[in-house]
């Protein structure tokens, strides 16, 4: 009788496919993984079929697109099948870390299918990585709100007032001694990996599946000191870390001044990025003291990439669908799989499901909206369907249930050309990735009509799928257990994770 292998997900937070090193970056953030390139499939081209979070997950895990339940429901349904119930049927051991990220918790599904699943919601983090002096006490606060718009009644003296307001802080801040894991606002890649190991050493020989979604590379960025030491920059501090920060998140600047310290943030964020590189070697290098490695996939991707100015923009906010954003890194490590040179046609994590289950020869459920790239993973021929990207535009917080309800924003992407549509204002957009790859101007409306033609098809044939193969049963079981969740009283995800751009 044949082993059967089993399973590693790693999945990245903001994790953009252009700053890894087996997709072509220079800085050293993935020497690890651009080790095991040589023996593994990598995806020139992988494409998230939502984001953020929240939006790309359930084509991850189930196969299924974003708002395939409608736009006002967000998580996996009750009784979905998923990669974790697949595989726990089959007599896999299945366990899940989770990050701290709420939006992969328990209260949106993602617990089900997994014999043992933390969160780690409950980890300790600081009120607010930037100081500010008169966020204790009502009366202070009321006149530090008079002055500013008083100032900001003035023109130029409100940006003064800002900026001295904004260095006054800095300073306050600046007094106490900071280390970075203080700062810092999740736990970071080696606790997550700790408790994967725990696990881990328990199971025996019996097949398993590990999901672990890490949140290094998400912002605010404090990173692992020693992951900065590996990139070269010991002199890094937690008190300038926090200034950074602080000032890549003000709202008052325009582009032109946050450039100012581009270099530094992307420093730090590409340190994230090691740390979560040097962990999972070690998570590699266990399993090979346990004789398991050889028997697993492995597989390392992101549920979204993240914006340092590539179009005036931060972080993740779905009001945009640009590549920075949509394109991400994706890595399988398959045992009796050759490594070789895919395809530069977009492959959609949509489809990542069913192709996991096909390379552990176990049938994906008829619900899963994806296929398996198996036959194509095996064989020299190609794959050419667009891929399909969707979020509802500006819903920048799901708890809010007001917020989900917004237009869609939806991309159309093959390997050459993407067509963007904004249902808010009724308006498309057609880039050439060939010429443009930064995607700085949209080609007129007169041209590439049949390149236009075909990729408005695609995605009314994807608009009418969503709406003609919705399961109302599976709509009013998430939609109660959002309900039981509501009755219950919980705290909206900003009052308890303002780290969150999700």
């Amino acid at each position: 009788m044949v082993k059967p292998l089993s399973l590693i997900l790693v999945t990245v937070d903001c994790l953009r496919a252009d700053h890894v090193g087996f997709m072509g970056y220079k800085p050293p953030t993935t020497p690890f993984l651009d080790s095991l390139a040589g023996e593994s499939l990598v995806f020139p081209n992988a494409i998230v079929a939502g984001f953020p979070t929240y939006y790309s997950f359930p084509s991850i895990l189930a196969s299924r697109y974003p708002l395939a339940l409608g736009r006002d429901l967000v998580g996996l349904a009750p009784g979905e099948p998923s990669l974790a119930s697949v595989l726990s049927e089959a007599g896999y051991a299945t366990a899940a870390f989770n990050a701290g990220n709420p939006y992969v918790s328990a209260q949106f599904g993602y617990h089900e299918g997994f014999d043992s699943a933390q969160d780690f919601l409950d980890w300790t983090r600081p009120t607010d990585g930037s100081h500010n002096p008169h966020q204790n006490g009502s009366l202070r606060r009321a006149m530090n709100q008079r002055l500013e718009r008083t100032f900001h009644s003035l023109g130029l003296a409100g940006a003064i007032y800002d900026e001295l307001y904004f260095q006054y802080c800095q300073w306050m801040a600046g007094r106490k001694k900071e280390v970075m894991d203080k700062l810092r606002r999740f736990p970071a890649a080696d606790v997550i990996v700790d408790e994967a190991l725990t696990w881990f050493s328990g199971l025996g020989s019996r097949p398993f599946f590990l999901w672990i979604h890490l949140m290094d590379p998400h912002g605010p960025y404090y990173p692992a000191e020693k992951a900065l030491t590996e990139l070269g920059e010991a002199n890094m501090t937690a008190g300038r870390a926090r200034y950074l920060n602080s000032f890549w998140n003000r709202g008052d600047l325009g582009p032109n001044r946050l450039r100012r310290h581009l270099d530094d943030i992307r420093l730090l964020y590409d340190a994230g990025i090691r740390w979560v590189d040097m962990q999972l070697a070690r998570l590699a290098d266990t399993l090979r003291r346990f004789g398991r490695w050889d028997d697993t996939v492995f597989v390392f991707t992101a549920d979204h990439g993240e914006e340092f100015l590539d179009h005036d923009g931060r972080f993740h906010a779905p009001n945009k669908v640009t590549e920075e954003l949509i394109r991400v890194p994706l890595l399988l490590r398959v045992p009796g799989i050759k490594a070789r040179e895919l395809p530069e046609a977009p492959f959609s994590l949509l489809h990542l499901a069913p192709t996991l289950l096909d390379m552990l020869n176990l049938a994906a459920p008829e619900e899963f909206q994806g296929q398996s790239y198996v036959p194509f993973l095996e064989g020299e021929n190609t794959w050419e369907k667009p891929v399909v990207v969707e979020c509802v535009e500006g819903c920048t917080n799901p708890y809010r249930p007001e917020m989900r309800i917004g237009p869609r924003l939806l991309a159309i992407r093959d390997a050459r050309f993407k067509l963007v549509i904004h249902f808010s204002d009724k308006r498309e957009e057609l880039f050439d990735l060939q010429s443009d790859p930064g995607e700085r101007s949209a080609l007129p409306l007169g041209e590439q009509p049949d390149i236009r033609r075909r990729l408005l098809l695609r995605a009314r044939k994807h608009l009418q799928n969503s709406i003609s193969q919705r399961d109302l049963g599976t709509r009013l079981r998430t939609y109660l257990r959002e309900q039981s969740f509501l009755w219950s009283g919980p705290v909206e995800a900003h009052a308890v994770h303002p780290f969150l751009a999700d």
